[in-house]
């Protein structure tokens, strides 16, 4: 019984997403499709539309196998530790590739920077060049490359390729890398025919626009209630102005609390917020991300403490995933758990709390629900 991966996030689940995954269940008729998905919180520090039940629905509907939740101290922070966690999950599963997207849809191109990226001393002097004059570090990273090598690597998805190859060579995972052609501009905030970016659409759908023909029929149905990062306004404006050291918090680099604490007073709403702070090395990605760790009380002294994997989390399965894993669950060194009482885990206590923050907004009922579901619900089964 052999097994392929998908790394996502799925904010939300669109027609590019249902590609992808029909793509893979065509290269690999044969094969359990696993999925790793970062749950109520993005890398990017965006809040997930949609909760990650819901997601997880939607992904069995579509025809993926086993749905499992990277953890909140690895799915908001940077690329390489979001990949390094996804790789390390995906490789106690005994998965045989992972399918990905790429703007370059290049692997030989990827293999090959990766490959200079860990072995080239001259990259990472390069790099550190470059964010000394200000830069931020994706850009660093591209003119590194180029420096190097003559060769672009500029875009958002070929970035984070780079990473999965690298995390795979690292950790000397039996993992092929393979990728599927990405035509869309990730960060877009354009609807375009057909399929789009999920950036398009969660802006689309904060103003209220119409995007039916750019989701699936199953996404429709979880899409009455969408959140949204400025939803969270109000909480992270109070966190700003009333911590007395903000430096504690992950990714908050210090030297810029003054300048948060400055702005946040007069600023209506988050993207004005960000607009007035947001300078050639303080990217929206890195203060959304930096605001999010605020908001969930995610410091930096937790962040050194989860280095690894504790655990492997399943939020669902279909009966083929759960015959896959009772196949191969021996062969796994570290816990799999299926609900939140299995292990006694500081990285599932911070979930719980990050489940908290994002329940805040809602109406009671639906928060009372959605917090218990944390400690209730067992694997969705389809």
């Amino acid at each position: 019984m052999k097994s392929v991966g998908i790394i996502c996030e799925y904010n939300p689940f669109h027609n590019g997403h249902l590609y992808h995954v029909n793509k893979v269940k065509e290269l690999y008729p044969d094969h359990i499709i696993i999925l790793v998905m970062s749950g109520n919180f993005t890398q990017r520090g965006d809040v997930s539309i949609i909760n990650k039940w819901d997601k997880t629905e939607i992904a069995l509907h579509y025809g993926v196998d086993i749905v499992i939740e990277l953890p909140y101290v690895f799915a908001t922070e940077s690329a390489d530790k979001f990949a390094k966690a996804s790789i390390e999950i995906l490789d106690q599963l005994n998965v045989d590739c992972i399918v990905f997207g790429s703007e370059s849809n290049n692997i030989e191109k990827l293999k090959e920077i990766a490959d200079i990226q860990l072995n080239n001393k001259k990259y990472d002097k390069l790099v550190k060049e470059y964010l000394s004059e200000g830069i931020n570090y994706p850009t660093a990273l591209s003119k590194a490359i180029y420096t190097l090598t003559n060769k672009k690597i500029d875009k958002p998805n070929d970035i984070l390729a780079l990473s999965y190859i690298r995390e795979i060579i690292k950790q000397e995972a039996d993992i092929e890398p393979i990728s599927i052609k990405r035509n869309n501009d990730y960060n877009s905030l354009e609807l375009n025919d057909g399929m789009t970016s999920a950036s398009s659409i969660r802006y689309a759908l904060e103003n209220n626009e119409d995007i039916s023909s750019y989701v699936p029929d199953k996404t429709k149905e979880y899409l009455d209630n969408p959140m949204f990062n400025n939803n969270y306004f109000s909480l992270l404006k109070y966190k700003i102005l009333t911590e007395k050291d903000l430096s504690i918090y992950q990714t908050v680099d210090e030297g810029i609390e003054n300048r948060l604490k400055k702005y946040i007073i007069n600023s209506k709403d988050l993207n004005e917020f960000i607009l007035k702070v947001k300078t050639k090395r303080y990217t929206y990605n890195k203060l959304n991300r930096m605001f999010n760790h605020i908001i969930c009380n995610f410091t930096k002294e937790e962040a050194e403490q989860f280095t690894e994997i504790e655990y492997i989390r399943i939020l669902g399965f279909s009966y083929k995933g759960q015959t896959y894993l009772n196949k191969i669950k021996k062969e796994i060194e570290i816990p799999i758990i299926t609900t939140f009482s299995n292990i006694k885990s500081d990285m599932l206590d911070v979930e719980f709390r990050t489940t908290c923050v994002y329940a805040s907004v809602l109406n009671e009922k639906d928060k009372i629900k959605l917090i218990e579901s944390e400690y209730k619900n067992s694997p969705i089964i389809r």
